[in-house]
C-alpha cells in the first residue's frame, strides 16, 4: 500500500534500460517459438547478467555516495521492472489471450521489506499474485512463469496466491498477514483487483482494531529484543532486528500507518506525530543503517545482518571513517552506529507517547510490579514540587518553561521520578534533551545539583533513573567525562556492550551485590555489609566512573583516576574519599589480573598485593568494585571459578594487612573447605572422604568451589574403579559457551602441552585451564574450550576425539607437532583484531619460581605452541595460569631451569622473551638458547 514514486528516483548510472532489455526478451520470443522451456531458460539467463550489472553499478554508486536508501530504492526499481518485464513476457509470449476473460486477470504485488519500496543487495523477494474469485488456469501459469525464472535467476523469492476474499479472510486472523498486507505494493497487472483489496482491506480489517494492532507489534518487538539481548549496545549488533535496527524503525511506520492510515513518512509530521526536526532524525537514520545493510551484504555475498567484529572495520572503510587519537577509525563507527540506535529508540518512545495519548496503548510505571499494583491516575501535582505533575502514573512538566526556569530541575525531574517510582513522560523527555544547553558550568557546579546526582546514584532503581538521564543526553552534560563515552565500542570481543552501557549495568550489579540474596555474590554481598558507612557512596561513584576515561590515547586507569580527582570535590566528596575514588579506579584491574594469573598459593604474590591493597578496607572496596566489573562485562563471563579466585585471593591476603599469622588462618580455612564438602557430600563412608581430602594439596580446597569438588570426586572414584589411565569427563557451561574437558591422568612434565595440542589438532580453543596434581601423581586437569556446535551430543563426540587423541600421542602412535599442522588456522572473527604481543619475565612475583606472563592475539593451538617452546627453551613449567579475554590470550607460567633454579641471568631472560615475542608474532620459534 506505499506508492514509490518512480519520478522521484534520482538518475543515477544504475538506471535499468528496460526499453533495451525488452526488446531483447522480445527477440528471444522469436528464437524459441514453440519452445517455451528454451524461451524461459533464456529470459532467466539474460535478466541474471543484466541485475548482477546492475548491483555492481549500485555498490560502485554506494561506495561513491554514501546513501544507504538511495541505494536501496535504486536495487528495487531494477527488481520491480524484471518483474514487469516477466510479466510481460509470461502474457505476451507464453500465455498469450487476445480477449482475456474475466477470470483471466492477475495483478503482482510487492509485499514486506520489498512492499515498501527498498530492498538490500541480497534480500528476499515476497510477491503476492491476486486473483479474482473466479480462477482459470491461467493464473497460475502465469505466476509460475515468473516464480520459476526468479528462482532460475538465483533468487529467493516468497510468495502467495490469493483471491482479495482470501486475503481479507487471512489477514483478519493472522497479524504477519495482515502486516504484510499493510505494506502492499501494486507493480504490474489488473490495478482493479489491487484498488479492491486496498479498499476492502481499510474497510473490512482495519477499522477500529488499531489497539490490536499496536499491542501486538509492540509485543512482537519486544520479544524479538528479548531473542536478541536487551539492549541496543550490543557490540556485534544485529542491524535488522536488534534493538535500534531497521526493523524498529519499520515498526513506527507500520504502527503509524496503520493508526494514522498514512501512505509515506512525510505525513507523519502533518499528522503531529514528528515535528520536522524528528522526522529529520527519521530519515537519517534510516540512510545510515540502509548504507551500513547494504554495505554488508555486498560485502559477504549472503543476507547477514549482524555486523560482527570481523566485518566492522571493512564497513568503517567503505563509509569513509578515519582513526583518531585514542580511538580507531572502527571505534568512531560503531559509536556512530550507537547513537543512531538510540535515536531510533527515541523516536519509537515519541510514537508511544502519541498512542498512549489516545488510548492505543496502557502507560507504564517505573518499574512493572508497581503497574500491577497502582491504580490508573490522570493528571495530579506532585507533591514535592510545583513544577512537575503526575500524568497517568509518569511525571510530566508543569508547564512547558520549567526547566528554563530552573535548570536545576533537569537533574530534579530524574530524582522526584525515581523517589515516587513513576515513569517519564515522553514530552518531558523530549523537552529534557532539547534543554540540555541549560546545563551551564555553573549548574555543574550547583552543590544542589550535585546532591540530587548522588541521590540519585546511591537510591533504588539507580540504574534505570541513569539509563534515562543518559538517553536525553542529562547525563553526559552533567558529568562532561562520561558524554565523551557515550556510545563507544571497545573494538575487542571481551566487552559485550558499549562503555557507557557497561558503567551503568555496574551500578545496577552494585545495587544487586548490595541487597544480597544472590548466590553469584556473596563474598561481594558480605563486605558490601562491612565497609564503612561513608564509603558507600565512594563504592558507587567507583563504579559509575571506572571506565570513564575509555578511549584516550592514556592509560584509561590512569587517566580515569585525574578525572575522579578533578570530579569527586564537585559532588560532595572529601579530600579523603576523592584520593581513595582514584585509588580504585587507578588499580581496578589488579584484582583480577592477581587472582586470574598468579599461583595464590605463593606467599611472594599474596605479600606483593597486600602491598598494593594497603588495607583490608580499600581490599574490601576492590573485591566489590572487581566484582561488579566483571559480572558487567557481559553474559557468562563472571563464573562459579573466577568468584573462588578472587575469593582466595581476598582472604589469603586479609591476614597479611591485619598482621594476624596467616598459616594458622590458611589452615582454618583449609579444614573449614573439607569441612563443608563433608557436609555437601555424604554419599561415601567417612573412611573413604577421609582417604580422598588427604589427596589434594592446600592450593586446591582454596582455589576450587564446592559443586566443582564434588564433581571431582565422583570423576576419580568412578574413572579408578573403572580401571582407565586417563578418563575424561564432559561438561557444558551454557553461560560462558564453553565445553568443560575434567582430565585425569599420571601426571607427567609435557602433559599439559599434550592436552593442548589435542585440542588444537581438534580445532578447539582453550579459553581457561585449571591445573591440579593429587598427593599420589595424578594430574586433574580442567580445559574450558570454546563451543563449536549447539547440539551437547555433538561438542561430546569432539571431547571424545580430544580424549582419544591424548590417550594416542601418551601412547606414542600419535606425533602431535605435525597433526596441529594440518589444523592450523585463525577464525575470522580473531582475524579482525591486532593485540601487541607482550612477554613478560620475573622474579618479583614469586621466591620459588621465574614467572613468565606471556599475552597476544589468541589462536587455535596457541597454548600448545607456548608450552612446547617453553620446554624447548628448557624450562620446567611448575604452573600455568590460562585466560582469555574475548580475542586477547594471557597465560602465566612459574617456570625453573633443569635444575630447578630460578632464571636470574638477564641475557636468558632476554633470549626467553624474544623466543616468545617472535612465537606470538609469527606462530614459531626463532631460536634454541643454550641452557
Amino acid at each position: 500500500m506505499d506508492s514509490v514514486a518512480t519520478q522521484d528516483r534520482p538518475t543515477t548510472e544504475t538506471d535499468f534500460d528496460t526499453t533495451r532489455i525488452t526488446a531483447e526478451i522480445d527477440a528471444l520470443a522469436a528464437q524459441h517459438r514453440g519452445k517455451n522451456d528454451l524461451f524461459r531458460a533464456a529470459v532467466a539467463k539474460l535478466l541474471k547478467a543484466e541485475l548482477l550489472k546492475a548491483s555492481e553499478a549500485a555498490e560502485a554508486v554506494l561506495l561513491k555516495d554514501r546513501h544507504g536508501r538511495r541505494c536501496a530504492e535504486q536495487l528495487c526499481h531494477v527488481q520491480d521492472e524484471i518483474i514487469r518485464m516477466l510479466f510481460a513476457a509470461a502474457t505476451k509470449h507464453l500465455y498469450h489471450s487476445p480477449i482475456p476473460s474475466g477470470a483471466e486477470r492477475m495483478a503482482v504485488v510487492s509485499t514486506g521489506g520489498y512492499g515498501r519500496g527498498l530492498m538490500a543487495p541480497e534480500s528476499d523477494i515476497d510477491l503476492l499474485f491476486i486473483l479474482p474469485y473466479k480462477q482459470t488456469a491461467w493464473g497460475e501459469q502465469v505466476a509460475e512463469v515468473i516464480l520459476y525464472c526468479l528462482w532460475d535467476m538465483g533468487l529467493k523469492v516468497g510468495h502467495a496466491t490469493r483471491s482479495v476474499d482470501e486475503s481479507i479472510r487471512q489477514a483478519r486472523g493472522d497479524m504477519t498477514i495482515r502486516t504484510a498486507i499493510l505494506e502492499t505494493r501494486f507493480l504490474t497487472g489488473d490495478q482493479a483487483l489491487y484498488d479492491e483489496l486496498v479498499t476492502r482491506f481499510d474497510a473490512e480489517v482495519v477499522q477500529g482494531t488499531a489497539a490490536e494492532f499496536v499491542t501486538a507489534k509492540l509485543a512482537e518487538r519486544e520479544e524479538r529484543h528479548r531473542r536478541g539481548g536487551q539492549s541496543r549496545y550490543l557490540v556485534e549488533p544485529n542491524v535488522k532486528d536488534g534493538k535500534g535496527g531497521l526493523r524498529d524503525l519499520h515498526t513506527v511506520f507500520w504502527i503509524a500507518k496503520y493508526v494514522y492510515r498514512v501512505r509515506d513518512s512525510k505525513e507523519l509530521v502533518a499528522r503531529g506525530v514528528f515535528d520536522p526536526q524528528e522526522y529529520r532524525t527519521f530519515k537519517r537514520c534510516e540512510d545510515f543503517l540502509w548504507s551500513v545493510r547494504c554495505n554488508i551484504h555486498f560485502l559477504t555475498k549472503r543476507p547477514e545482518e549482524r555486523l560482527s567484529f570481523d566485518l566492522q572495520r571493512e564497513i568503517a572503510v567503505r563509509l569513509g571513517y578515519t582513526s583518531h587519537p585514542g580511538m580507531q577509525d572502527v571505534e568512531r563507527f560503531m559509536k556512530h552506529y550507537f547513537l543512531i540506535a538510540k535515536e531510533v529508540g527515541d523516536l519509537t518512545a515519541i510514537l508511544c507517547a502519541k498512542l498512549e495519548d489516545q488510548q492505543a496503548k496502557p502507560a507504564p510505571a517505573l518499574t512493572r510490579m508497581m503497574a500491577k499494583l497502582r491504580p490508573e491516575m490522570h493528571r495530579r501535582r506532585l507533591p514535592d514540587s510545583d513544577a512537575f505533575i503526575i500524568d497517568n502514573n509518569r511525571i510530566n512538566l508543569a508547564a512547558p518553561d520549567v526547566f528554563k526556569e530552573d535548570p536545576i530541575n533537569l537533574i530534579r525531574f530524574f530524582r522526584l521520578a525515581q523517589k515516587h517510582n513513576l515513569a517519564f513522560h515522553p514530552d518531558a523527555m523530549r523537552t529534557a534533551t532539547r534543554s540540555l544547553r541549560l546545563i551551564t558550568p555553573e549548574i555543574r557546579e550547583n552543590a544542589e545539583a550535585n546532591a540530587l546526582f548522588m541521590e540519585i546514584l546511591t537510591s533504588d532503581n539507580a540504574e534505570i533513573v541513569l539509563r534515562r538521564m543518559n538517553e536525553t543526553g542529562v547525563l553526559g552534560h552533567f558529568i562532561r567525562a562520561f558524554g565523551r563515552i557515550v556510545s563507544m565500542m571497545q573494538f575487542n570481543m571481551y566487552h559485550h556492550y558499549t562503555v557507557d552501557e557497561h558503567l551503568l549495568r555496574c551500578v545496577g550489579i552494585l545495587q544487586e551485590i548490595e541487597r544480597g540474596g544472590n548466590d553469584e555474590f556473596v563474598v561481594a554481598s558480605d563486605l558490601m555489609r562491612k565497609i564503612r558507612p561513608e564509603h558507600r557512596a565512594v563504592i558507587y561513584i567507583t563504579v559509575l566512573l571506572h571506565d570513564i576515561a575509555k578511549g584516550r590515547p592514556e592509560d584509561h586507569s590512569i587517566a580515569g583516576a585525574k578525572v575522579a580527582r578533578r570530579l569527586c570535590p564537585r559532588l560532595g566528596f572529601n579530600a579523603a574519599d576523592t584520593d581513595l575514588v582514584a585509588w580504585l579506579i587507578e588499580e581496578h584491574l589488579t584484582m583480577s589480573t592477581v587472582a586470574q594469573s598468579r599461583d595464590l598459593s605463593d606467599s611472594k604474590t599474596i605479600e606483593n598485593f597486600a602491598a598494593v591493597v594497603q588495607s583490608v578496607e580499600q581490599m574490601k572496596l576492590l573485591t566489590i568494585l572487581t566484582t561488579a566489573d566483571i559480572r558487567g562485562v557481559g553474559p557468562g563471563v563472571w563464573n562459579g571459578w573466577k568468584a573462588q579466585l578472587i575469593r582466595t585471593l581476598y582472604y589469603e591476603t586479609e591476614p597479611v594487612l591485619t598482621g594476624g599469622f596467616s598459616e594458622v588462618n590458611r589452615a582454618q580455612r583449609i579444614a573449614s573447605a573439607q569441612a563443608e564438602l563433608r557436609r555437601a557430600f555424604t554419599e561415601w563412608p567417612e573412611q573413604d572422604l577421609n582417604a580422598y581430602i588427604l589427596r589434594h594439596y592446600p592450593a586446591y580446597w582454596l582455589k576450587v568451589e564446592l559443586d566443582r569438588k564434588i564433581r571431582h570426586a565422583r570423576f576419580l572414584r568412578a574413572s579408578e574403579e573403572a580401571g582407565h589411565k586417563l578418563a575424561i569427563n564432559v561438561g557444558f557451561d551454557e553461560a560462558r559457551g564453553v565445553t568443560e574437558l575434567t582430565i585425569l591422568a599420571v601426571d607427567h612434565p609435557w602433559l599439559l602441552s599434550i592436552i593442548a595440542g589435542a585440542c588444537a589438532a581438534a580445532g578447539a580453543n582453550i579459553v581457561d585451564a585449571q591445573i591440579y596434581t593429587t598427593t599420589d601423581g595424578r594430574a586433574l586437569d580442567t580445559i574450558a574450550i570454546s563451543r563449536e556446535y549447539d547440539r551437547d551430543d555433538d561438542e561430546g563426540r569432539r571431547a571424545t576425539r580430544i580424549g582419544d587423541m591424548i590417550e594416542d600421542v601418551l601412547e606414542g602412535k600419535v606425533r602431535l607437532p605435525e597433526t596441529v599442522a594440518k589444523r592450523a588456522s585463525t577464525k575470522g572473527k580473531i582475524r579482525a583484531f591486532t593485540v601487541e604481543p607482550e612477554v613478560i619475565v620475573n622474579n618479583q612475583w614469586s621466591d620459588r619460581y621465574t614467572v613468565i606472563e606471556v599475552s597476544g592475539l589468541d589462536r587455535p593451538g596457541l597454548l600448545y605452541q607456548l608450552t612446547t617452546a617453553i620446554s624447548k627453551l628448557n624450562l620446567n613449567i611448575a604452573s600455568a595460569h590460562v585466560a582469555t579475554f574475548g580475542e586477547r590470550a594471557r597465560d602465566v607460567f612459574y617456570v625453573t631451569d633443569l635444575l630447578g633454579a630460578q632464571i636470574n641471568a638477564p641475557t636468558r631472560q632476554a633470549a626467553i622473551k624474544r623466543a616468545l615475542i617472535h612465537l606470538l608474532a609469527n606462530g614459531d620459534i626463532a631460536e634454541k638458547p643454550a641452557a
